[in-house]
């Protein structure tokens, strides 16, 4: 199968694009999109966004969400990410206060997380689409299998990237992660549900910076 995706990416996962479970996810996924009665995010074009801001050799952060936002004009793509003018989500909203307290980064003035994807930060979700108002709707239809392929190919072929896994689904899919090759982050999920029960003072940010620092990569400015 023919699936528009940046070079390295699709090179590294070719091997899933002919599989059985990846027509049949397709074929879920086209015909919910095609459905009149139902709304699908984020838009067909951005379903692999990650992946083409992120390129597979540029990669040096991974950052591992759930499923893409289920409000109208939220998801872009990215994990947690909203384009310039959406109210920021208040997970994301989380996120930049422990960015600000952590580095001493000013709180942004939109939620675009694009020029954190640019510097090689992968916002990967487990799944890539979504059902309107219907949160993990594309929850166990095959995307799972297809990030994690994508999180493996990149603990075994590259070396010392750092993975931000924030809740126990994130935490469960970097399990088999070399943790000697590579910096593993765990902490509560951003939600306002969790983030007090240790997401906040994490200090993930810092500590990303510093291992790639120390591993000759140039820091991440968050």
């Amino acid at each position: 199968m023919d699936v528009k995706i940046e070079p390295g990416w699709k090179r590294h996962l070719a091997d899933q694009f002919d599989l059985p479970y990846f027509k049949a996810l397709t074929d879920h996924v086209r015909a919910d999109y095609a459905n009149p009665a139902v709304r699908v995010y984020p838009p067909g074009p951005e379903i692999f966004a990650a992946f083409d801001a992120s390129p597979f050799d540029n990669t040096k952060v991974v950052i591992i969400g759930q499923d893409p936002y289920h409000g109208p004009g939220q998801a872009n793509g990215l994990c947690f990410s909203v384009a310039p003018g959406v109210q920021m989500p208040p997970s994301l909203v989380n996120i930049f206060k422990e960015v600000s307290d952590d580095t001493g980064a000013p709180f942004p003035a939109d939620g675009d997380l694009s020029r954190w994807a640019r510097q090689g930060v992968l916002l990967l979700n487990s799944s890539l689409t979504v059902r309107e108002h219907q949160p993990k709707s594309h929850s166990g239809i095959g995307w799972e299998t297809f990030t994690d392929a994508a999180v493996r190919a990149l603990a075994s072929e590259r070396d010392n990237l750092v993975f931000m896994l924030w809740g126990s689904d994130a935490i469960r899919k970097g399990a088999n992660i070399d943790r000697g090759r590579h910096l593993v982050l765990t902490s509560p999920h951003p939600s306002p549900l969790s983030a007090y029960r240790g997401f906040f003072g994490n200090h993930h940010f810092s500590k990303a910076n510093e291992y790639l620092v120390a591993h000759g990569k140039t820091p991440i400015e968050w």
